[in-house]
């Protein structure tokens, strides 16, 4: 039962480190994305607008 168990745990942290990088990579292409520059700059000049 505990190989069963080590194989288990293995493959969970392989597929969480597999996930939480391609999850990295996902929100990097996001921020980087050339037609999300607009948007990113009108949020980072709201808080000086003044309404």
């Amino acid at each position: 039962m505990s190989s069963t168990y080590e194989t288990l745990a293995e493959f969970a942290r392989s597929g969480g480190t597999i996930y939480c990088f391609a999850l990295f990579l996902g929100v990097l292409v996001y921020a980087l994305w050339p037609a999300n520059g607009e948007t990113f700059k009108k949020a980072a000049e709201s808080p000086l607008r003044e309404d």
